[in-house]
């Protein structure tokens, strides 16, 4: 069974595929904080922090239930994250930053946390999610340009890695105008705002 026939295949489908052996995702602790950042170093380099997407996270905790870790034993191998945004008025999840340590690349891992991470985001009831990629891996998931096309994110980027995924069909559909954050303030943040 293909990627993209799985994703438009039932639930369970999805479920069985990012159960497969190897490392597991859990739901990310503080605990992982420290492990997380040195693998998004690692895979992106300090210029991950100018690009367009951290504007809509920085400061703002991650969607609930929807900040995963993979993890080999005690060792995280793996990260991706969903933030809340609105797409032009519509409520959507934004996905990234998605990393897989350089030791356990190629090997499907990418693919499992992000079958894990869109099975999630659709149990918990959110109807699309749009992200900052590159379209041939986001592509069998379901992702395309199309779903995005009368979206503008606050800054620049290549308007061809810009994708979207109705998680429910026609949530985007009247989405037009700027992707904002919407998602709740990380405890620093708050404290900062209220002072």
């Amino acid at each position: 069974m293909t990627l993209v026939s799985m994703f438009h295949a039932p639930a369970s489908a999805l479920s069985a595929f990012a159960a497969q052996s190897g490392p597991a995702v859990f739901e990310e602790t503080l605990a992982d904080e420290d492990a997380r950042e040195a693998l998004l170093d690692a895979a992106f380099g300090p210029a991950r922090f100018l690009k367009t997407c951290e504007r809509l996270r920085e400061g703002r905790l991650p969607a609930d239930g929807l900040a995963l870790a993979m993890k080999d034993g005690g060792r995280l191998v793996g990260t991706v994250r969903l933030w809340h945004v609105e797409a032009g008025g519509v409520p959507a999840l934004m996905l990234g930053p998605l990393a897989v340590d350089r030791a356990w690349r190629s090997q499907g891992l990418g693919a499992r946390l992000m079958a894990e991470a869109l099975e999630r985001a659709r149990e918990l009831g959110h109807g699309a999610v749009i992200l900052v990629g590159d379209a041939p891996f986001y592509a069998p998931f379901g992702f395309s340009r199309r779903a995005t096309l009368g979206l503008q994110m606050p800054g620049p980027v290549e308007d061809e890695r810009f994708l979207g995924l109705e998680l429910v069909g026609g949530a985007l559909a009247g989405a037009r105008g700027l992707v904002r954050p919407t998602g709740a303030f990380a405890p620093v943040e708050a404290a900062l705002l209220a002072a």
